[in-house]
């Protein structure tokens, strides 16, 4: 009974100070190996041991049943991961298409320095509201794009990411918090994105982008925005983006240093794949997980993909279509440098080129 209250206790007293799930469940996992350790290291018949029940046999039947439900839990997990990353993309649901009309007198607050801004002004906002953008990947670079994107008044939002928040994520994720551990990364940023503008429209995707949903879900977004940390999904987006004439915004980190492009063979421009054609060999493009990367970082590089995005959308300045923006955090020095479009592109064919890549 001692240590049934006890394990009560710490489970009732974490989740009235908000300590995360995952956290309560680990100080569990320590009250009862601590039990055990008791029953192992005292003698038989001694005070604490028989306050404890007396005999490690029951204790150790219960960490038997705890382990069985733990690997239960693990494995129809990731059964319904798999189920997930299976099934296609659903479509908009009904009756909750992007708002249409005059903006409202709460909206015309909320974006005021944008309509004041004669580059966007209200036919700009008009663009933003009407957009429907998807990004890819709710991590690092995702976090700060989702949120200025939501901020900036873009009307329709979609996120896919088929992961869980951990703690690691959180020094440079800034969308989500210590109480959203373990939660779909995907619904996280939803609730931040409704908590920040609740005009916004969110679809959300717990699910890999792969070949088999990648055509369907792109051929319902305006812009792609991709912010993920791996080859791989960064060329099936790139792939997925041209085959649907519709144009990638893409972001990439290493360290101190990251990238932003827009890519757009349609528009004119050059695809990923016109400069990075093939995978960088092993061991030369590291994900943030093995190489590290400084935690405001992705909020730079986040934050210029959001606002690339603004401005395509809405038609202001000049985007990096046709050019790709080098930044060093460490120097603190930026380039941008002219990417046209390569004739014979295994991916667009070079379709931009001789139109132009400003």
């Amino acid at each position: 009974m001692i240590v049934l209250v006890a394990a009560t206790a710490i489970w009732i007293a974490g989740a009235l100070t908000g300590i995360a799930r995952q956290a309560r469940l680990l100080m569990l996992g320590l009250l009862l190996t601590a039990t055990l350790a008791l029953h192992v290291a005292l003698r038989d018949g001694h005070p604490l041991r028989e306050a404890t029940g007396g005999d490690a046999g029951q204790w150790l039947v219960l960490t038997g049943f705890v382990g069985l439900a733990w690997g239960y839990g693990r494995i129809l997990g990731r059964v319904r991961r798999a189920a997930e990353a299976r099934r296609p993309p659903a479509p908009p649901p009904a009756g909750t298409a992007a708002a249409t009309g005059p903006l409202a007198p709460e909206e015309l607050r909320r974006y005021a320095r944008h309509l004041t801004l004669r580059e966007i002004g209200g036919p700009g906002q008009g663009r933003l509201r009407a957009a429907r953008v998807l990004v890819v990947g709710a991590g690092g670079l995702g976090a700060p794009a989702i949120l200025y994107l939501a901020g900036s008044g873009v009307g329709t939002l979609g996120l896919i990411d088929p992961d869980a928040v951990e703690l690691s994520n959180l020094g440079r994720q800034i969308i989500h918090g210590t109480g959203d551990l373990g939660r779909p990364k995907v619904q996280s940023a939803a609730d931040a994105v409704a908590t920040l503008n609740p005009h916004v429209r969110v679809l959300t995707y717990a699910r890999a982008l792969t070949a088999e949903n990648a055509a369907d879900l792109f051929a319902e977004y305006d812009l792609i925005l991709d912010g993920t940390d791996g080859w791989e999904t960064r060329a099936l987006s790139n792939r997925a983006a041209v085959a649907a004439g519709v144009p990638l915004i893409a972001g990439a980190l290493s360290q101190w240093e990251g990238q932003v492009g827009l890519w757009h063979p349609a528009g004119g421009g050059p695809c990923l794949a016109c400069v990075f054609p093939e995978a960088p060999a092993p061991g030369l493009a590291p994900t943030c997980a093995e190489a590290g990367v400084a935690g405001p970082l992705p909020g730079v590089v986040g934050s210029l993909m959001a606002l690339e995005a603004v401005k395509h959308l809405s038609g202001a300045g000049r985007t990096l279509r046709g050019r790709l923006l080098l930044w060093d955090g460490l120097e603190a020095e930026a380039r941008v440098v002219e990417v046209p479009p390569r004739p014979g592109c295994p991916v667009c064919g070079g379709r931009g080129a001789g139109a132009g890549g400003a």
